[in-house]
């Protein structure tokens, strides 16, 4: 019975291990549970041995794609000479909905009957095997029984198999197509031979080393060059790339040092930049608030320009947008400002009066005095106006930690402050409170303050100052650039889009 099968053409399935083989069936052993296929094709291509052999343990599925007919003695011919013979029938072997056997899906047929002996008319049909029969015999000997009732089949299409055709074949139709235009482009598509299949494989670099890519780039270059459109440049050329905050447009050498001052610094200071910003001793600095005032830059306007500077500061101190907001009106940031009766004080008086305006509890200290500068009292004027507070007593200041304290005691002529018991008990306040210190304008070395601070800012050009001073900040007082030629500084605006920029030492 197992003779019968021989001649059929057939796929098998051997898993992703083996893959799938293609051949016509030589031979079927019912005691080793083997079956050989001569001219096999694996996976599409045809393969160097003429035979195979494949064992029951190892097939997960097999195709019946051909069945010879009557008279039909092609039992080893080749796989494409047996296509144009008589049309075959799919067979499928495959697990079972239960689990316990497989199943062969046999459909109709579309062909012409043949006329094939021992098979009678048979529709679509489903056989379990169950592993015990499987182990006894051969997966086609179990269905030749079933097989043979039949007396039709329909031909199972392949894309290894479907380019030939037998005469008597009839080609379904579809919908908007002609049978003569179907088979042509099936003929198109499927019609090559599969003996043309090389058995070498293509030669991917020997074929690429005959393209001469220089050659070509060369010759795009130069039609482009001639038709006057854009050049795309030769593979080696890398366009150049520019960051956000770069410049695409050529410039001159950037010069770092733009500021020269008459004398040499005693400390030298640069922005985030690279911009180097020399320090100037405190009689430059004051000759040159003497110039700007005789052309008409005012103290009113340095202490308010200075004031504006000052609380934009803080207020990035405190949390800026984060902390400042309508949502946290009830997390509104205390500030301490400590400041004394001359000019610094009264430059502290405009930053908070600053503050105030923008929803941030000031509590101004301010001692008490007979007669006051005039620019402190015009000062206290406009802060009176505000919600701010004022005490010019140590003990009227907060006994809890503020956000912030701004140190506006000291200033550089008056020392003898230093000794005064408000002074002293000021201090004492400033350093035990556990709040950052901010001072405005801070004396240098030789008059060190007592209070050590956290930032400092000053004001136009930096002073020399020492460590205690924290870290240096610089705020723009709006001194002209022909002010500063004036008393021999060459100057060129190291601040950029800012008024105030931070300072890092060299």
């Amino acid at each position: 019975m197992a003779t019968d099968w021989l001649g059929s053409i057939v796929s098998i399935n051997c898993g992703e291990s083996l893959g799938v083989y293609q051949g016509r069936v030589s031979a079927v052993d019912q005691v080793s549970q083997t079956i050989s296929l001569t001219r096999p094709f694996h996976n599409g291509v045809k393969c160097l041995v003429p035979e195979v052999t494949f064992r029951a343990g190892d097939i997960t599925e097999l195709k019946i794609l051909e069945i010879p007919g009557p008279g039909d003695s092609r039992q080893c011919g080749d796989l494409q000479q047996a296509e144009t013979g008589v049309p075959g029938v799919g067979c499928q072997v495959g697990p079972s909905q239960n689990g316990t056997g497989k199943v062969l899906k046999k459909p109709i047929s579309s062909s012409a009957p043949q006329n094939i002996p021992r098979r009678t008319d048979m529709k679509n049909q489903d056989i379990i095997i169950s592993p015990q029969q499987q182990c006894s015999k051969s997966y086609m000997d179990r269905h030749v029984e079933t097989l043979s009732q039949s007396k039709g089949f329909r031909r199972r299409h392949n894309s290894w198999s479907s380019s030939s055709r037998h005469p008597n074949q009839v080609t379904p139709k579809k919908s908007g197509l002609k049978n003569g235009q179907m088979k042509s482009k099936d003929d198109e598509c499927f019609g090559d031979d599969i003996d043309e299949i090389p058995d070498t494989d293509f030669d991917f670099e020997g074929n690429l080393a005959l393209f001469d890519k220089a050659a070509v780039f060369e010759e795009i270059e130069t039609y482009e060059r001639r038709s006057g459109t854009r050049s795309r440049g030769t593979p080696n050329e890398k366009p150049a790339r520019y960051r956000h905050d770069e410049n695409i447009l050529e410039s001159e050498p950037i010069v770092y040092r733009r500021i020269v001052v008459p004398q040499n610094a005693n400390k030298e200071f640069c922005t985030d930049s690279g911009l180097v910003v020399p320090s100037v001793s405190y009689e430059l600095h004051k000759k040159l608030l003497s110039v700007a005032e005789k052309h008409g830059l005012t103290l009113e306007r340095r202490l308010e320009m200075t004031g504006v500077c000052a609380s934009q500061m803080a207020l990035s101190l405190l949390g800026g947008p984060n902390r400042l907001n309508p949502k946290n009106v009830h997390q509104r940031p205390t500030v301490a400002l400590l400041c004394g009766p001359h000019v610094k004080g009264a430059q502290g008086i405009s930053c908070g009066r600053h503050l105030a305006n923008h929803d941030v509890q000031v509590i101004l200290f301010l001692p008490n005095f007979v007669k006051m500068l005039e620019s402190i009292t015009n000062e206290l004027n406009l802060f009176s106006k505000t919600q701010g507070q004022q005490v010019s007593s140590v003990k009227d200041l907060p006994d809890t930690p503020v956000d912030l304290v701004i140190n506006c005691l000291d200033c550089h002529e008056n020392a003898f402050l230093r000794d005064q018991p408000w002074y002293k008990a000021v201090v004492d306040w400033a350093n035990q409170n556990r709040a950052p210190v901010l001072s405005i304008d801070p004396p240098i070395n030789e008059l060190e303050q007592g209070i050590d601070a956290k930032w400092s800012l000053a004001l136009g050009l930096p002073l020399p100052l020492g460590e205690r001073a924290g870290r240096l900040y610089l705020c723009d007082i709006g001194i002209p650039q022909k002010v500063f030629q004036e008393v021999g500084i060459n100057y060129h605006s190291p601040f950029g889009c800012k008024f105030v920029i931070p300072l890092h030492s060299t």
